[in-house]
């Protein structure tokens, strides 16, 4: 047989408004933490990762076009010399 606490129910209800206010503070704390850190961030004037790997990605793929320019430049040279004739 099981019967009802008041007394019980109670406290129950009020330990699930505690939690739900903990974790709206907790939300809350993260939000404020992290616009912090996005203003520092843009105090210091530092790249995002994504800005920075688009970057990077950029940059590789000029680079390969560079050396593939240069191969080519050397290779056609290699071929336009005369052969040395002392040796």
């Amino acid at each position: 047989m099981q019967t009802r606490n008041p007394f019980l129910d109670e406290l129950g209800k009020a330990m699930e408004g505690a939690l739900g206010v903990a974790q709206a503070a907790g939300e809350e704390a993260r939000a404020a933490f992290r616009a912090q850190a996005d203003r520092v961030a843009a105090e210091l004037d530092l790249v995002r990762r994504d800005e920075f790997e688009a970057m990077r990605d950029s940059l590789s793929a000029q680079i390969a076009e560079l050396r593939s320019q240069i191969d080519k430049f050397t290779a056609a040279g290699d071929s336009a010399r005369p052969a040395d004739d002392a040796g």
